[in-house]
């Protein structure tokens, strides 16, 4: 059992989130608070394993109660919730610096509060199922001449854990990571992701090298176009581009751009994969993939929150496999190792 102590200022998100995660069996709602300094007193009184956490509060914010915390020897796990603020993405970022497990975006508008359920039970359950990676500083690493593209949006980012954490540290291809997020939180999505993925993640700097056993999170506000560069014997390598061209499915960054540059890029040698998201971006992103001889994979339906993105590629033909979120990590060695044994 998953024990939970909800600190929020507002009663009314205190009552949302006590009653999405009442349902869920393995979870119990051990305690709300009001503030910083209730929340300190209860985390040592009713000794919770998960947390929620408001940043902006009365009295003591949540960033003085990670500050409180780095004191403890023994502390909770902690999933920071943020609003739609650019100011809140600074304090975001601010808070997985501080010890902040995780973080996760409340919608603006009360009728969407609710939609959050299952992406916020997803993210208690993998504070406790996912380890984290310790990684040394690595050497320059090698430019990649295969791509593996992920694309996602809404109820994407407790997937991306499960994926990334499961890919081998040893792979030898580049991987690109497109979720649609709002303008700020990508470079925590980055530093949350590179917690639990044996491979090195960072948000995508405009002319960053696609290298071997990297990934990059396309940083939100910009397309991530991927532009080639000749490495000769019939190989090219991948730079990134960031594009202030007009939003494309009204979200920027959007998948289908990534998708598509790269297919152009790296041909053949190009995977993608398609995670839970509305709408129907990625679909042309990942016919471009197919076209190039590239391999592509959705994720299966009952894996997905939202059932758009995915389906919208399955209606173009061109998807190789459906595969359970389970087996993509798996999936996505191999296809990648069957490009190093032809090359061998």
């Amino acid at each position: 059992m998953i024990r939970v102590l909800i600190v929020d200022d507002s009663l009314f998100i205190r009552t949302i989130l006590r009653d999405m995660l009442k349902g869920s069996p393995d979870i119990e709602i051990v305690g709300t608070a009001v503030n910083g300094i209730d929340a300190l007193a209860k985390i040592s009184d009713l000794r919770p394993d998960v947390i929620t956490l408001d940043i902006e509060m009365p009295r003591m914010g949540g960033l003085a109660v990670l500050e409180a915390l780095k004191e403890r020897s023994s502390r909770p796990k902690v999933i920071v919730l943020s609003t739609l603020t650019s100011r809140q993405a600074d304090m975001t970022h601010r808070a997985l610096r501080l010890g902040a497990d995780d973080f996760m975006l409340k919608p603006r508008d009360v009728p969407n509060v609710r939609g959050i359920e299952r992406e916020l039970v997803q993210k208690i359950r993998n504070l406790f199922s996912l380890p984290e990676f310790v990684k040394s500083p690595v050497p320059r690493r090698k430019e990649a001449d295969t791509v593996v593209l992920i694309g996602s949006s809404a109820g994407g980012p407790p997937m991306l854990d499960t994926l990334l954490s499961a890919l081998p540290a040893d792979l030898p291809a580049a991987v690109v990571v497109t979720q649609h997020m709002p303008e700020g939180f990508t470079a925590s999505l980055a530093e949350r992701l590179n917690r639990v993925s044996p491979l090195p993640v960072k948000e995508t700097a405009n002319g960053d090298t696609l290298q071997k056993g990297v990934v990059l999170v396309s940083k939100a506000g910009h397309h991530t176009v991927i532009s080639g560069e000749y490495a000769g014997v019939g190989r090219n390598y991948g730079r990134i581009v960031h594009s202030t061209a007009p939003p494309l499915h009204a979200v920027r960054p959007a998948v289908d751009k990534t998708f598509t540059s790269a297919a152009h890029v790296f041909g053949p040698r190009t995977v993608s994969v398609i995670l839970s998201g509305m709408g129907s971006d990625g679909g042309e992103g990942t016919l471009a993939v197919k076209a190039a001889g590239g391999t592509t994979m959705v994720c299966a339906e009952e894996d997905c929150l939202v059932y758009g993105m995915a389906r919208s590629a399955l209606a173009r033909d061109c998807v190789d496999k459906v595969v359970p979120l389970r087996g993509l990590a798996h999936e996505i060695a191999r296809a990648v190792s069957r490009f190093e044994v032809n090359h061998v």
